[in-house]
């Protein structure tokens, strides 16, 4: 069915406002925005103990020195006059939701400004509604908008599958198209990391020829372990000072234990939700006594803590009897 000539009067309409918005009005706030100094640059070896530091993690942190040797070699043949083996630095980052892509992606952009491979090394976070507009014209215009703000970084892109939707009228392939063109266009200035589940990522590679040859290197994160999402609960409850009690450890674990494990796993956003709710927990705890309440017991979250955070989550709790119902 043909579309009514006002229709398209419409879209074109629609798309000058998103270019005019979008371009013109990036400029306008740049000029009025003050100017922030960079943040001091931190040394390789800073970075590299904080990438360790992190709870789990064990085979991204070997792939991520293996890169990183990599690129120290061939900077180093590159100053000796010898051939340089070309490399994509663009990454694909493979795992599910909270197991710390985004962590890495933040140290990795820093990672690569200690070693003079990127001016900034900031990191600039998008999905698809940062780069897909909504009308025939707008979606190069927002995925340009994206990569503009992360020039001398890394764009960081989560979820990246939903870029390829295989859906007719999508724009989701003229963001694609408009993105392998100005990593090229951009190849010393840019760096591009795609993340997402790993089934999924697969068909997106697949999708475009450009994406396979453009991301040579994949990294996997892997779910975390019970062990080790039992120590992040403690790391973020420490970092807000508090502390789980014996009984809130007991507990703790069991949930994580028990939690449906899967591709919709929250892995460390899980704990820290629970966490968060603990919190609530023990405010409703103790209500109505918080003047008469000392530091200790303000600090502290137990078990029934921890289970009633689980109940509001919807979480299965295990009948094992270290809670009041």
């Amino acid at each position: 069915m043909s579309r009514n000539p006002l229709e398209d009067a419409a879209d074109a309409l629609r798309a000058l406002g998103e270019r005019v918005r979008q371009t013109v009005g990036d400029d306008i706030v740049d000029q009025l925005a003050p100017r922030r100094s960079p943040e001091p640059v931190r040394s390789l070896d800073e970075l590299k103990a904080e990438l360790e530091s992190l709870t789990g993690l064990e085979t991204v942190k070997e792939q991520v020195r293996a890169l990183l040797a990599f690129l120290q070699v061939q900077a180093r043949r590159q100053e000796l006059g010898l051939a340089e083996v070309a490399t994509s630095q663009h990454l694909v980052f493979l795992g599910n939701p909270g197991t710390g892509k985004t962590t890495v992606a933040r140290l990795l952009a820093q990672m690569y400004r200690a070693m003079g491979l990127l001016k900034r090394g900031h990191l600039v976070e998008v999905d698809r509604a940062g780069l897909v507009g909504e009308f025939v014209g707008t979606t190069a215009v927002k995925t340009d908008r994206a990569i503009r703000r992360a020039l001398d970084g890394v764009l960081f892109i989560d979820e990246a599958y939903a870029l390829a939707r295989g859906e007719s009228r999508d724009f989701g392939p003229e963001a694609v198209e408009t993105l392998l063109k100005r990593m090229e266009d951009h190849r010393h200035r840019l760096v591009v990391i795609v993340a997402g589940y790993p089934e999924l990522m697969r068909r997106f590679l697949e999708s475009n020829p450009g994406l396979q040859s453009r991301f040579s290197r994949e990294i996997v994160f892997p779910d975390y372990t019970t062990d080790e999402l039992v120590a992040i609960s403690g790391h973020f409850a420490g970092d807000a000072e508090y502390r789980f009690d014996e009984s809130a450890f007991v507990v703790l674990r069991s949930i994580l234990e028990n939690a449906k494990r899967g591709e919709r796993f929250g892995n460390a956003r899980f704990a820290r939700t629970l966490f968060e709710q603990a919190l609530n927990a023990q405010a409703l705890r103790l209500e109505g006594r918080v003047d008469e309440t000392g530091a200790d017991e303000l600090s502290t979250l137990t078990g029934n803590d921890v289970a009633a955070a689980a109940r509001t989550l919807g979480e299965e709790l295990p009948r094992r009897g270290f809670w009041r119902r």
